[in-house]
């Protein structure tokens, strides 16, 4: 009988852990991987649609949220038990300070980190993809850099367009440090002309993402996994 109540409570425990793991996937699209290859621990963190900043989006769209990722983010850092954290891209881009602030917080994490771009990581998704120790990006996968924009009143004064450089070299020397390519590469890229209709910027596709060295590897699901535990086993030893 005691036995019994035993059983019946381990099962009770993992139905909670269950129920709130499918909690956190639904709400912020975050979940942790107890039993993964390589016997580690590791994080999964998806960044869809679009980043959030401090301006709420209409509840039509789809959203990621940077007082949602910054926080687990820390506690991923913080959990001993935690060894890699994998992020998943499928974003049309966003707030570029929530963004960036995102993405300096993943490069500036002591776990290994690996990156996937599914489908795209567009504008300020450029940054969060190559955040990451090791970047992957599906053949399909698409990434688009054009210069910064800026809704709202814009004041016309030679302040604004200061301001708009700074933003704009920020990004560029985050992406540049985190790549392989170099900050005029870069911004040849988001200067570029006749690529995008009506617009200033370069999309590139798969392969192409690679060899412009803003991406380590064309990969897919089973690759990043591999390469993170090879990360996490790397700094284990």
């Amino acid at each position: 009988m005691a036995e019994q109540n035993k059983n019946d409570e381990n099962t009770d425990e993992k139905l909670s852990q269950q129920q709130e793991q499918d909690e956190r996937i639904e709400k912020y699209g975050q979940v942790t991987l107890e039993n993964s290859r390589g016997n580690c621990k590791l994080h999964l963190l998806s960044i869809i649609g679009e980043i959030e900043g401090h301006e709420v989006l209409p509840s039509t769209s789809k959203s990621t949220k940077y007082e949602h990722v910054l926080p687990q983010l820390a506690a991923v850092e913080d959990n001993e038990e935690i060894q890699g954290l994998l992020v998943l891209l499928h974003t049309m881009g966003g707030d570029v300070e929530s963004g960036l602030a995102i993405a300096e917080m993943i490069a500036s994490m002591s776990k290994p980190s690996v990156s996937l771009v599914l489908g795209g990581s567009h504008s300020i998704g450029v940054p969060l993809a190559v955040a990451t120790d090791y970047s992957y990006i599906v053949p399909t996968g698409t990434m688009i850099l054009h210069p910064v924009r800026m809704s709202g009143t814009v004041i016309g004064a030679p302040q604004t367009y200061d301001y708009f450089n700074l933003i704009q070299d920020r990004i560029v020397s985050f992406i540049a440090s985190h790549s392989r390519t170099s900050k005029t590469r870069v911004e040849q890229m988001m200067l570029a002309t006749g690529i995008l209709t009506k617009d200033l910027g370069t999309i590139l596709v798969g392969q192409d993402a690679v060899d412009r060295g803003l991406i380590n590897e064309v990969g897919g699901m089973s690759d990043a996994f591999s390469k993170l535990n090879q990360l996490v086993y790397k700094k284990q030893n």
